[in-house]
């Protein structure tokens, strides 16, 4: 993680130091998440001028018009280079930014098996280079990968900005609109992310920052704080097997539905990403 490539630039490098320097510019970095938590028209509201929002992906998921402020967009690479780039998405998500507060487009990947795109596949828009694969590389779960914005928050908190580094919609809940995928590891996450609130490195909105466990310890002082997480752990462990006991039961019943569900499937037409990783295999083979 020594050398990044910055907002604004092509394929030129720069070190920590240039990236903090160009967001030390920011009273605030907001990291807006793509659910149904989020609450865009307060955000704007509560958040100065001089805050600096950050967007992820698809963005329509939580933009429904043009977004005026001050704006950086966060494009997640896949094995084929960034998702909106191989998808064909740069242009619809390009028109929610048209004012100069949009500093530009960051590429960035989590995983040695994931492919920065070239600068020239973003349709003349600034384009930056994140490339955080070793970062990640010696703790997060294995076989896991880290989502996009947990990522954003730990390597900006590294950067240590004079700003308040902010997370909006951070919830790691599936809504009827949109979920989550089974690729991250959301628990490992959300406990990350809420152990690096309470550190005070991050701002939490959205109610996550807030513990009932906490709110317990301190309307009994004589009960230890490492004996309410070791019970809560101990209740956690009970219910969590309950479940797994139910997830057996349930899958024995659907197990039929699978089999029809998994025959349909095949016969599908394999998308662009599957013939492509069709492709690579066959060139290692």
């Amino acid at each position: 993680m020594e050398k990044q490539t910055p907002p604004g630039s092509t394929d030129a490098l720069a070190t920590n130091a240039e990236w903090k320097a160009l967001l030390s510019r920011y009273s605030h970095i907001v990291l807006v998440a793509n659910s149904d938590a989020v609450d865009l028209a307060k955000l704007r509201r509560d958040m100065p001028d001089t805050a600096l929002f950050v967007f992820f992906n698809k963005v329509y998921k939580v933009l429904s018009e043009p977004f005026r402020g001050n704006a950086l967009l966060v494009a997640r690479s896949g094995t084929m280079g960034a998702n909106i780039v191989h998808r064909r998405e740069v242009g619809d998500v390009l028109k929610y930014f048209p004012n100069a507060g949009f500093l530009g487009l960051l590429n960035i990947r989590v995983d040695a098996g994931e492919g920065l795109s070239p600068a020239a596949d973003f349709e003349g828009a600034p384009v930056g280079h994140l490339d955080l694969a070793e970062y990640f590389s010696d703790f997060y779960p294995a076989r896991k990968l880290a989502t996009s914005g947990f990522a954003m928050a730990l390597w900006l908190s590294e950067l240590q900005l004079p700003g308040a580094i902010v997370l909006a919609g951070f919830s790691a809940r599936r809504s009827e609109k949109w979920k989550v995928f089974s690729v991250h590891d959301w628990t490992f996450e959300q406990v990350f992310l809420r152990l690096f609130s309470r550190l005070g490195k991050i701002v939490i909105i959205g109610g996550a920052e807030a513990s009932s466990y906490a709110g317990l310890a301190k309307k009994f002082p004589g009960v230890p704080a490492a004996e309410i997480a070791l019970v809560a752990a101990e209740v956690l462990s009970e219910r969590l097997e309950n479940t797994d006991n139910q997830i057996d039961r349930l899958m024995s019943v659907t197990k039929g539905l699978r089999s029809i569900d998994n025959f349909f499937r095949r016969l599908k037409p394999k998308t662009r990403k599957q013939r492509y990783l069709a492709k690579l295999q066959e060139k290692d083979g």
